[in-house]
């Protein structure tokens, strides 16, 4: 494991979980949010290799990202992931429980 004090966690993957991206950073505000909401990074993992992609943001500086949906021991989380391909690592920006009054159909669509 490697650790970026100032920025970010940098953990290895195995290519069978998460096939495209050697590795899965955590960015600090991530994590801080995690702690707060009670979300593991093995939540995330789990929630990484289950999940689904609902919204697409292909213009996200200073990576593209995208927000996974899924359930990780019965209770619904979301994450927000930016793709760096250079490097090869998928990049957790934010993970949280989805409110139901602002998500329907399986915390999959937002409501209008």
């Amino acid at each position: 494991m490697f650790q970026d004090k100032e920025y970010n966690r940098v953990y290895s993957m195995s290519k069978t979980q998460f096939p495209l991206y050697n590795r899965l950073v955590f960015r600090i505000h991530a994590l801080r949010q995690m702690f707060q909401r009670r979300i593991s990074d093995s939540d995330i993992r789990e929630l990484l290799s289950g999940g689904i992609i609902i919204e697409e943001y292909p213009n996200d500086p200073p990576y593209p990202s995208c927000l996974v949906s899924g359930t990780v021991d019965g209770r619904p989380l979301h994450t927000v992931m930016a793709y760096n391909n250079v490097d090869r690592e998928a990049i957790v920006i934010t993970a949280y429980e989805p409110d139901p009054a602002v998500w329907s159909d399986h915390f999959t669509t937002r409501r209008s």
